[in-house]
Formats: structure tokens, sequence, C-alpha cells
């Protein structure tokens, strides 16, 4: 008997990662304190498109912990995780790995745009981050917050700024205005300094409040 085979994950990680840090450092005097804590870590990138998007769909409006236990029931479904193969899948065993209704709908949808070649996956890698974002929310279950975390943690792209996002809300609250509430203009007023890196910035903000990475 062999060992058990593991399935190798590629992970890649940003060539601009140490520039963004130093161009931060100098500019920021809260990313001088916080950068230096966190070592080597960085923003990683894994798995391929379609799966990143489909983990996004299923880990919405409920916590980290409840979407990693749905998201490794449904991973089983199919024999390997792609458009084509969702698509064979029954409702009802999507249902019974803990899939609301509607999730189960936008993740054929995922599915659909994906198989037909509907979205151009491969013309992403040239196209600016809005055209991006305007084909990624075409998708049903796919807003601007997903299409932004998609652009950060798959394309890797450097200066996203996700205006939307409670944690980048509450970390600039929190180390920039003592625990005050902060609006939109207070965020955006923060980010300039961050231009062009705003991708990593915000990254050292979400570890300023849990230490440990998301990994889509």
């Amino acid at each position: 008997m062999g060992a058990a085979k593991s399935v190798a994950i590629e992970v890649f990680t940003p060539d601009y990662w140490g520039d963004a840090c130093k161009h931060l450092m100098k500019k920021d005097r809260v990313m001088k304190r916080l950068i230096p804590q966190f070592g080597d870590a960085c923003l990683q990138s894994r798995g391929d498109a379609f799966t990143t998007l489909a983990r996004s769909i299923v880990g919405q409006q409920i916590s980290v912990k409840a979407a990693q236990t749905v998201w490794d029931r449904f991973a089983k479904l199919p024999r390997k995780m792609s458009a084509a193969n969702v698509l064979k899948l029954k409702v009802d065993d999507m249902r019974a790995a803990g899939l609301s209704v509607r999730k189960v709908e936008y993740l054929v949808d995922l599915a659909l745009h994906f198989d037909s070649g509907a979205i151009r996956v491969q013309a992403w890698e040239s196209m600016v981050d809005e055209d991006v974002i305007a084909e990624l929310v075409g998708i049903r279950g796919i807003g601007r917050w997903t299409a932004e975390m998609f652009l950060i943690f798959h394309l890797m792209r450097p200066n996203v700024l996700p205006l939307d996002d409670i944690g980048l809300i509450n970390g600039i609250s929190k180390s920039y205005f003592s625990d005050d509430v902060v609006s939109r203009s207070d965020v955006r007023e923060v980010a300039a300094a961050w231009d062009p890196y705003c991708s990593v910035a915000t990254w050292y903000i979400w570890r300023s409040l849990d230490p440990v990475p998301v990994a889509y």
C-alpha cells in the first residue's frame, strides 16, 4: 500500500509585494508600524477562477466556519471541481450539502457562464480592473464586493480599494480614527497615501484585525 495521494495546490504570490511594502512604510505611519509585525507573510492566490468565485458565492452571508463546512460538503459532489461537472450535479444533492435554493441557482449560473464561454477568463489579465468587475457582476450572485475580492485574491491586482468591505472600514476606524465611525470619504482620504498599492494596504488592515490570512 502506497501513501495516500495528496493533491498539490499551486500557490502564487505577487512579485510587487516587496516594493509595495517599502512604498507604504514610507508614505503611511500606520503601515510603517503594521507591516513589520507580519514578517514574510503576503497575499496568496490558489486554485482557479471558477473555484474562487464558487467559494465566494458559497460563503455569502454566513460565517467563515459555516462556509468552510458547506464548501467541504459541496466540493465532494463533483469528481473534480469544474463548471461542466457542477452542471451535471443534482439540485437535491447540492441542497443536501447545505446550500440554499438561491445559492444553488447562483452556482449553476456561474457554471453556465464559464462552460459557455460567455466570460473571457483569458482576457482578464489584459483588462483594467473596472472592466473585469463589469463582466463579473453580470453573473447572478456576484456583486461589486465579490468581484473586488476576486481581483485581489485571484488576479492579485495591486490597487483595489473595496469600499464596502466591513473589515477594511473597521480596521481603518481602529488604526486611524481611534475607533470613531468612518465614512467612505474617510476611507478614500486614508487610501490616497496607499496608491498604487491599495490591495496590499487593505491586506495589512485585515491582518491587524485577524492575524490569520484569508485564502480564496
